[in-house]
């Protein structure tokens, strides 16, 4: 019940974000991450393809592309587990369910092990790296299969960092929060 309030709390605080603040702060976290030197040196990151108001990937899928990193995106499948695909700019995208954009490759489960950084969705993440996702368990299940050492960061707006977030065995933690102010460390 803890984690259904949490997500409610963050959903309404979202929902609360006109369009041009979403935009301004989705060019600002690009700047945050394609500064970093993980990601710099990165030649394979894993991200997702936002909806609504999470926070904006689009920005910093084009970017990305631009350095030259390739890039794979998440294609949830039936059982809620994730299967990748390669993102090739907006038109390699199809829809899919849940009013989420796909990409028409498939790469496997274990391609997200091929990611130098890994960008995951959230909506609120501890200090110590606990992240609250959807709550359907895709990321929990797909960051099982990230190689130890490889940075793996939550995407979030500054307000959703630092929160106090439950955990449960099946979760999994991530090692930074970044938002459109900041790159933190985590753990």
């Amino acid at each position: 019940m803890a984690k259904i309030a949490l997500r409610d709390q963050v959903r309404t605080s979202r929902n609360r974000r006109s369009l041009a603040e979403l935009g301004s702060l989705s060019r600002d976290l690009t700047a945050v991450v394609t500064a970093r030197d993980e990601v710099r040196r990165a030649a394979t990151v894993a991200l997702y393809v936002s909806i609504g108001n999470e926070p904006g990937t689009g920005t910093l899928l084009e970017s990305l592309a631009a350095m030259g990193k390739r890039i794979i995106v998440p294609v949830v499948l039936p059982d809620l587990d994730l299967d990748w695909g390669t993102w090739r700019g907006p038109e390699s995208l199809v829809p899919a369910r849940r009013g989420l954009l796909e990409p028409a490759d498939r790469l496997g489960l274990d391609a997200i092990a091929t990611a130098d950084v890994v960008l995951a969705p959230g909506h609120a993440v501890s200090l110590t790296g606990a992240r609250l996702g959807q709550g359907g368990g895709c990321y929990d299940r797909a960051l099982g299969r990230v190689p130890v050492g490889t940075p793996v960061a939550c995407l979030l707006y500054d307000d959703e960092v630092g929160l106090d977030v439950p955990v449960d065995d099946h979760d999994r933690p991530v090692t930074a929060a970044v938002t459109p102010t900041r790159w933190i460390p985590l753990r």
